[in-house]
């Protein structure tokens, strides 16, 4: 099948398949500030050896799992050889969202409202989102804003922010029965030709923050206990 190179993202290059859908090539690069990989950053922070191939495993496993519980992915197939995940077409919202669900107030979530809570403190599936936008620091935005920006309607918000806690749910019940507990996880969204949203983008160790008798999990770390 024939391919065409159309976007090359931080961590994986998208190309365009002559069937429509589109070929999405996992590379190894993951995000994170000064050499330390997290979820949370905005930049390509180091180049993990094998990382793209664990995070295509991980994609899978969980894409059949939320496709199967029916909620609406991109996902059609992949291929293990070549490191690579065939999907359906969708449209980011805005110039991309990225949509983040926290069980814990870690991270960029804590350093905010520090002055109301401990950090490490249990979160209720609290949704967040952030407009993609390295120079800006990935802003957040709250449901009126996407709404008065045009970004989305209100329908869609409350759909994606449904469909975030029941896949959150999903991964953290997996991870729990392996002894890991989910911290936080980021996912992107998408929608298609006729407005309905879709889980987009991967669901994998670089995109949560994980932890083991309370000590932080590395994403190679964690895929090789989750894969164990």
């Amino acid at each position: 099948m024939e391919k065409k190179l159309v976007y090359t993202g931080k961590t994986k290059d998208v190309f365009a398949l002559d069937n429509g859908n589109y070929l999405l090539k996992f590379k190894d690069d993951v995000t994170g500030k000064d050499g330390v990989f997290d979820p949370g950053e905005n930049s390509v922070g180091l180049t993990i050896d094998g990382v793209g191939d664990v995070n295509l495993r991980m994609s899978i496993y969980f894409f059949e799992k939320v496709n199967a519980a029916g909620i609406k992915t991109h996902y059609v197939s992949a291929n293990m050889a070549d490191t690579t995940m065939e999907v359906l077409p969708a449209k980011v919202f805005g110039k991309g969202l990225e949509v983040i669900c926290r069980h814990k107030a870690v991270g960029s979530f804590f350093r905010r409202y520090s002055d109301y809570i401990e950090e490490g403190a249990d979160l209720d599936a609290y949704v967040e989102m952030t407009f993609k936008n390295d120079e800006k620091g990935d802003p957040l935005v709250t449901k009126d804003g996407l709404v008065m920006l045009g970004v989305m309607t209100d329908e869609q918000y409350d759909d994606m922010k449904a469909m975030t806690q029941q896949i959150t749910k999903i991964v953290a019940d997996d991870l729990k029965e392996k002894g890991l507990i989910l911290y936080d996880i980021k996912f992107e969204f998408g929608y298609d030709a006729d407005g309905k949203v879709m889980l987009i983008d991967e669901i994998a160790s670089g995109n949560m923050r994980v932890y083991k008798d309370g000590e932080y999990i590395e994403p190679m770390k964690l895929s090789e206990l989750f894969f164990a």
